[in-house]
């Protein structure tokens, strides 16, 4: 290695950089074998104590440059962090398990390292920032490798449209249309800086990689607010489309009636506590079964449907705390159409 020869003051100054950075930048926990905070301590006091000694300064060429090469590993090392759970994982305020929750992460799962203390790691997923246990999450290498297993690489179209081709190149047929703001998952292993390809309707197509925003993208955590929003949807369209399902061609009285008698279960002690569960509890609910809600669903329901299940969810019922309708047939009951609750 070629000397080079500085003189005190430069090396002080420098010295003095080297330590402040140290201390100014947030220490990570150290992986085995990496650079420890204290041994690059330890090197700058050896080079002070050079000063003082008057030792041949080549050494301090050394320190500076395995100093700079361990902070610029620092800086590559990778902060993603990935969730390896069964079901959810709790991510907490504090690093300690009696700490408030802020919101859970799921299996596969990933986020951003802002700090770790202990067995414990903060962390960024989506909008959710709270502490959660290393015992449930991988690191290094092998969130890299999850990460890319289960990710996802998606391209939005920017164009009004864009046509499929069958090929990538601009004078093959054509598979059909995406329109503006589409998000398509793309095949990445055929996708190219000019052609991204993509599932076109059960067909491999082409779209230009000129008009599409392309990005990677891994499942997040959700804050307790979010859980409680995105849950307080999925009962509503659930409940929605049960209603248009059971009493679609009945009367506004009627499909209130029948979203009463859901959330009276709900209520009950004697059913699941969840919308859900109510709808999907066995034997219950007809058109529960074989994937005729989620299908209505995806059609969409009609606005009074829509009316009747919200006002239900906010607690409205016409038939008091029944938990029971049927086809009126000259039973006792309350009433309404060609229904009867009781």
């Amino acid at each position: 290695m070629k000397m080079r020869i500085l003189s005190p003051l430069h090396i002080l100054a420098g010295v003095t950089a080297l330590v402040a950075i140290t201390f100014a930048r947030p220490v990570p926990i150290m992986a085995a074998g990496n650079t420890s905070l204290s041994g690059l301590n330890a090197g700058a006091a050896k080079v002070l104590d050079a000063l003082d000694r008057g030792v041949d300064l080549g050494s301090i060429t050394d320190f500076e440059e395995e100093y700079a090469d361990a902070l610029v590993e620092e800086e590559e090392k990778s902060q993603l962090v990935m969730a390896v759970v069964h079901n959810s994982l709790n991510v907490r305020e504090e690093a300690n398990e009696n700490s408030a929750k802020v919101g859970f992460i799921y299996a596969d799962c990933g986020g951003e390292i802002l700090e770790q203390e202990g067995n414990w790691t903060k962390l960024k997923s989506g909008n959710l920032i709270g502490w959660a246990c290393n015992d449930y999450l991988i690191f290094g290498d092998e969130a890299e490798a999850l990460a890319k297993e289960v990710g996802i690489t998606t391209a939005t179209v920017t164009a009004d449209a864009l046509r499929v081709r069958k090929e990538p190149n601009e004078n093959s047929g054509v598979w059909g249309l995406v329109a503006k703001g589409d998000e398509i998952e793309a095949i990445t292993e055929d996708t190219t800086d000019e052609w991204v390809a993509i599932d076109f309707c059960g067909e491999e197509g082409y779209i230009s990689g000129g008009f599409v925003d392309i990005k990677f993208t891994i499942d997040q955590g959700e804050t307790i607010e979010e859980k409680k929003e995105r849950e307080a949807q999925e009962d509503f369209a659930l409940l929605s489309a049960l209603v248009f399902l059971e009493a679609g061609n009945q009367s506004y009285e009627g499909q209130l009636a029948v979203a009463s008698v859901v959330m009276n279960r709900v209520k009950s002690s004697a059913y699941p506590n969840s919308v859900s569960g109510v709808i999907f509890a066995s034997g219950q609910f007809a058109p529960a079964r074989g994937g005729r809600l989620e299908a209505q669903i995806e059609m969409g329901v009609p606005e009074s449907c829509k009316r009747a299940a919200n006002e239900a969810l906010r607690g409205k019922s016409n038939v008091g705390s029944v938990t029971h309708f049927r086809r009126y047939s000259g039973q006792p009951g309350q009433v309404i159409g060609a229904h009867v609750f009781y």
